[in-house]
């Protein structure tokens, strides 16, 4: 009997239609884990470097967690692997919901989708009963319209579906997943799917999921409810509002947003409005986003309400949570929220990113007023009508023309990046907000931030909202505030970084730039990176972990309900020593995909007072402390540490890895 995981895969090879139940290895739990972990290896065994994002050969993965369908509160997230169209890397975009849960019941860990289809389909997983079904009716439907057609068309309203829009039938670099109440969002997985012409994907499953060791599992999870119960009772004092809970750090309980509004980039990531929130646009938007959440609402298992069923001037209904809510406003400088709820309604049926698309639509409106775009690129066709002058009308035409692929959208769908280096003219200058060809969160600061450097350059994530989390975001200004802060503060892997955060300032000696030391930067970001990969792994919701101050599950309980799940033998020595294989493999896939040093800086505007020498120290320090070389590759010391010599061994026959180089 296999515990927490199903044991068995889903191999869909589109260009025949074949499909096959394929057992998994047990091992790989061991070495791996699951989600991301095994999605790696999946990845490292059969796609080559060579492959491009739109092969065939380009295989899209569909994942569940370790702990996904079990008790364990928040493990609900959904993982999808691919070749990304936008960094050429390997990307891992995640969304919660019910769609996780509903795979490992229907009893599979993973769908792998291989080839292309040469017609639309849509993939129905009925428990044993699985199926390709033609999609030719549902081309061009949004992607909520697509999901209620398929329940409709099964006559399954439970079954979970993940859905494309028309940005992902028209292969958009920023096309986005989308199921329910979530999103799959970031790196391009909708055009993958539309690449490989899969419109949908349901499933209903009814099956059991088997832990090793029921009693001590309910048990762990009895301490992660009490704790869950205090911090909803006792939230952390002297942070703001967002960061003194837990769960998603951006509910849509909060309508307090004058830290982002004020402190994040407006436009095309360039103006701060640092006098934006005031009483007058605190109390309208307050009154929007009242009056547009019909409700609170929750992912599957979980006790929090981090998302909010949304429908503005009794408009249709979507669901919506974290940062979304407030980036088209913010980036078509518009100050009227409801023009968030009104376009981001329009995107979302279309399955487009919420953090890169706006982005994409502003760095044309200012190429356009910098005179690099012109009347001409803004004009209207026999097709379409002229671009309207308002901000908000021309943020609804070009992401109408974006996801359509038709005029300048056609080059603006691949991304900043890529648009940037195809219409010139100057147009690479605008270009300051990507990493690794990526569109980042438009958060630029003073001073550099060396925690949030390394963060930013070195994490396989490549999204900044999905790799912070627990260590506080700025210094507390009194010692009274940092002692109050580490009191209580079990989460912790070492009782050292309480020392740490105690010598941390605002200002003096013991202040940004200069404090956390490189090395001490170094195991505060590996602390950070090993939450979110054990996250990633077991599929668990990272507002429940890595990604909030002082999370119910940390690495101290991780490892016994990891092991009463599964029946695994493993302490903290033993997880940490998974994920860091993980960690290392992933880097090392991404590294033979040419990925090097001098791909990981932020863009360099990102901080107005940057540290050239100092930031060159922060990177060689964490790659030593990683056990990698100045290139970033991990030598062949780690990988053996790991159990990786598999891997030197690959890299060191491509000539990324020199013999014997350590």
């Amino acid at each position: 009997m296999r515990y927490a995981e199903m044991g068995y895969n889903l191999e869909v090879d589109l260009a025949t239609g074949n499909i096959e139940r394929a057992e998994t290895d047990p091992k790989l739990m061991e070495l791996h884990l699951g989600g991301l972990g095994t999605n790696i290896k999946l990845h490292w065994d059969r796609v080559g470097p060579e492959v491009e994002p739109f092969d065939d050969e380009n295989m899209f993965v569909v994942s569940s967690g370790l702990l996904n369908g079990t008790p364990a509160f928040s493990a609900n997230r959904t993982l999808c692997t691919f070749v990304s169209p936008q960094s050429r890397t390997l990307a891992y975009p995640m969304m919660g919901g019910f769609f996780s849960a509903e795979l490992k019941h229907a009893g599979y860990d993973k769908i792998i989708f291989r080839n292309k289809s040469p017609k639309w389909v849509y993939l129905w997983v009925n428990n044993d009963k699985v199926e390709l079904r033609d999609a030719s009716h549902l081309v061009g439907r949004g992607a909520l319209e697509t999901q209620d057609l398929i329940r409709e068309e099964l006559g399954q309203p439970k079954a979970q579906v993940a859905a494309i829009g028309i940005a992902g039938e028209n292969r958009c670099f920023t096309a986005s997943i989308e199921q329910s109440r979530s999103s799959c969002s970031r790196l391009g997985g909708g055009a993958i799917m539309g690449d490989k012409k899969i419109k949908a994907i349901a499933v209903r499953g009814t099956k059991d999921i088997n832990l090793a060791r029921g009693e001590e599992f309910l048990q762990h999870l009895r301490g992660v409810m009490d704790y869950i119960k205090f911090r909803n009772a006792n939230p952390i004092p002297d942070v703001m509002t967002i960061l003194s809970g837990i769960g998603s750090p951006q509910e849509m309980v909060h309508t307090d947003e004058k830290w982002h509004t004020e402190n994040f980039m407006w436009g095309n990531a360039r103006t701060r409005r640092r006098d934006f929130w005031s009483k007058d646009n605190e109390k309208n938007w307050t009154e929007t986003q009242l009056a547009t959440v019909k409700r609170l609402i929750s992912c599957y298992n979980c006790p929090q309400h981090c998302g909010g069923l949304v429908s503005f001037q009794n408009g249709p209904y979507y669901m919506m949570k974290c940062f979304g809510k407030l980036t088209y406003s913010m980036a078509a400088y518009v100050d009227d929220l409801g023009f968030n709820f009104r376009i981001l309604n329009r995107a979302t049926e279309y399955g487009v990113d919420s953090f890169s698309t706006p982005q994409i639509l502003a760095f044309a409106v200012e190429l356009y007023e910098a005179g690099i775009l012109t009347d001409k690129d803004f004009a209207g066709t026999s097709t379409y009508p002229p671009c309207p002058s308002d901000k908000e009308g021309r943020f609804f035409w070009l992401l109408d023309r974006v996801v359509h692929r038709e005029g300048i959208g056609d080059i603006l769908a691949d991304g900043v990046y890529y648009a940037a280096r195809a219409i010139g003219n100057g147009a690479e200058a605008f270009d300051h907000n990507t990493i690794k060809r990526h569109e980042q969160l438009p958060l630029k600061l003073g001073t550099l931030d060396p925690l949030y450097f390394l963060m930013y350059s070195t994490n396989e994530k490549i999204s900044i909202t999905q790799i912070e989390g627990q260590w506080p975001q700025s210094a507390f200004p009194t010692m009274e505030q940092r002692e109050a802060f580490v009191k209580d503060w079990p989460q912790l892997p070492d009782d050292h970084f309480k020392e740490y955060l105690l010598n941390w300032e605002v200002r003096g000696d013991n202040a940004i730039p200069y404090y956390p030391t490189p090395e001490m930067c170094s195991e505060i970001v590996d602390w950070m990176e090993m939450l979110h990969n054990i996250d990633d792994a077991c599929c668990v919701c990272a507002g429940m972990s890595s990604f909030c101050l002082k999370p119910p599950y940390h690495i101290h309980n991780y490892p016994k309900i990891i092991s009463a799940a599964t029946g695994m033998d493993i302490d903290e020595a033993g997880l940490k020593k998974i994920v860091n294989r993980n960690r290392n493999l992933h880097r090392a896939y991404n590294n033979r995909r040419g990925m090097t040093r001098a791909d990981e800086k932020p863009p360099e505007d990102h901080w107005k007072r940057r540290y050239p020498e100092l930031e060159e120290e922060l990177l060689s320090t964490y790659y030593r402390f990683k056990g990698w070389t100045m290139n970033g590759v991990p030598t062949r010391g780690k990988l053996e540490e790991l159990d990786l010599g598999y891997v030197a061994d690959d890299l060191e026959k491509r000539g990324i890895l020199k013999n014997g180089q350590d």
